[in-house]
């Protein structure tokens, strides 16, 4: 069994280990979100899902997303949603601030995936 002391230092060795890993996360995380994005932009099936899973890590409040939903991506596509979603973990930034004209482009993935009224 640990002491308080000794789970002190394995929190700050596990903090340590993720502050040095942060950059990487970013840099993966970034790189995804542009590879997401234009894809979230076209009309398919796997559009839809990352469009709608693009908006929820903009406002997951208001555009709540299906984790099941995933499983009908390519592995490709899921993986860039991973490593998203792993940046946007502890996020330094809005998810659109990433991205050139963000505000504008999330209007246009609001206009295009968000839940119509009925």
């Amino acid at each position: 069994m640990q002491t308080i002391r000794e789970r002190a230092i394995d929190a700050l060795n596990r903090l340590a280990v993720e502050e040095a890993e942060r950059p990487y996360i970013r840099a993966a995380g970034i790189e995804a979100l542009h590879r997401l994005l234009p894809v979230a932009q076209r009309d398919t099936h796997q559009s839809r899902t990352v469009g709608k899973f693009l908006l929820s890590l903009y406002n997951g409040h208001a555009f709540p997303f299906p984790l099941t939903d995933l499983r009908g991506l390519d592995k490709s596509l899921w993986n860039d949603c991973m490593a998203l979603l792993r940046m946007d973990q502890r996020p330094e930034q809005e998810v659109q601030e990433y991205i050139e004209n963000g505000e504008q482009v999330w209007s246009q993935l609001k206009k295009d995936w968000a839940p119509r009224p009925n």
